[in-house]
């Protein structure tokens, strides 16, 4: 089982991945590191792939960049952080680069967990 959420949702897609331990991997789309406190993810209890815009109007690249700085030092904790150029909050320009990337990611995810820091149930 996976989470996803985009902005907003990404919050609560984190909290809920603290709630259920069924959850085995996430995906955060411009989580707002600077308006929410993701405190909470200490410890974070599943590796999982961050998106964001450099270009965020919203949400500032560097606040989400603070935030996979502290999740990866985490023991067991892997974050693949992938930048934008261009993006916006919305991604408005930037939506076959950001689903390719979500796709990527997937591809390996199920098809090589082990390489992600994943343990995936059978």
């Amino acid at each position: 089982m996976w989470v996803a959420g985009f902005s907003f949702g990404a919050w609560i897609g984190m909290q809920l991945l603290m709630r259920r331990p069924e959850i085995d991997s996430f995906i955060s789309i411009a989580p707002p590191a600077n308006m929410l406190d993701f405190s909470f993810l200490a410890p974070c209890p599943t590796s999982g792939l961050i998106l964001q815009g450099d270009q965020d109007e919203i949400v500032p690249e560097p606040s989400v960049a603070k935030l996979v700085h502290k999740l990866s030092f985490q023991r067991g904790i892997r974050i693949d952080y992938r930048v934008i150029k261009g993006g916006d909050h919305f991604f408005a320009d930037n939506m076959d680069e950001l689903t390719g990337h979500v796709g990527s990611y997937l591809d390996q995810a199920l098809f090589n967990p082990a390489s992600m820091g994943l343990q995936m149930a059978g």
